[in-house]
């Protein structure tokens, strides 16, 4: 062994012999000042009440909107008028309701509708 590793492990010694000695506790005082007595804080609900019960709504069951039916009309007739798009032509004798009709245009020829 060398001089240098000699003197390293040697050294490596003393200093854990050192930190294996008892020496005396230092502890620092912060400051502050006591009164007499411990502060006790009771339980958070010794202050407030506890929270109130809680009901959950019953459960919700999906229910499909009920179908309405148009109501029944007594049939009012035959019809007199046509109906074809943006054209409202009168008939030129009572047709059945429901039936095809057509009304004259605006630009040449006719226009296929339904009589009501």
């Amino acid at each position: 062994m060398s001089r240098v590793q000699r003197f390293a492990v040697l050294f490596t010694l003393a200093a854990a012999a050192g930190l294996a000695l008892p020496h005396p506790a230092q502890a620092w005082w912060r400051g502050g000042a006591g009164f007499g007595f411990y502060p006790f804080a009771p339980l958070p609900y010794a202050y407030y009440p506890p929270p109130p019960v809680y009901y959950a709504p019953p459960p919700v069951y999906y229910a499909p909107p009920p179908v309405y039916a148009p109501p029944a009309y007594a049939p009012a007739g035959p019809a007199q008028s046509c109906y074809a798009g943006q054209y409202v032509c009168p008939l030129e004798q009572p047709v059945p309701r429901g039936t095809y009709c057509s009304c004259p245009s605006n630009n040449a020829g006719r226009v296929t509708g339904q009589s009501g």
